[in-house]
């Protein structure tokens, strides 16, 4: 897997296991080996641009992610020879956020950077949560892939 991995901002994260979560991700759903993905860890004023500019929402968020393709949940499309990489998009964390609400939900830094990490990873794979059972099928695999790296967001 090829995660462009990318931390503009000044707020403590472990950018390699980030990373390698990533990489797990993509490998743990049936993706190409030669898949690109990017995640960037933003400050709060980036984060809030970019939360006005594409959600027309005020402030920062703890996680964005856009998508470059219109993918099936657990339907990988498979590498085409000739072909370039499949690229599906890029996922936006801002720590100082992710640390802020971690303490309000009285939840470890570390485990909820890496639960929105999947989360948005999950989006750009073409999972959502726009109804319970959506939700619900997006929830259990964000269980299922934060397990399998021993982490958990209860």
């Amino acid at each position: 897997m090829n995660v462009f991995f990318s931390d503009e901002q000044g707020h403590p994260a472990d950018g390699a296991s980030l990373r390698a979560f990533a990489s797990r991700v993509l490998a743990a759903e049936g993706y190409p080996a030669d898949t690109e993905v990017a995640v960037y860890l933003v400050d709060a004023m980036e984060m809030a641009t970019y939360n006005k500019r594409f959600m027309d929402r005020e402030g920062p968020t703890d996680v964005l992610a856009f998508p470059t393709e219109t993918l099936i949940p657990g339907d990988p499309p498979r590498a085409v020879a000739g072909e370039p990489p499949l690229n599906i998009g890029d996922v936006f964390l801002c720590p100082v956020e992710v640390a802020r609400r971690a303490a309000e939900e009285n939840i470890p830094y570390e485990d909820f950077i890496h639960l929105l990490l999947v989360h948005g990873m999950l989006h750009l794979l073409g999972y959502e949560h726009e109804d319970d059972a959506a939700a619900d099928r997006m929830e259990r695999r964000e269980d299922e892939l934060l397990e399998m790296i021993g982490r958990s967001w209860e």
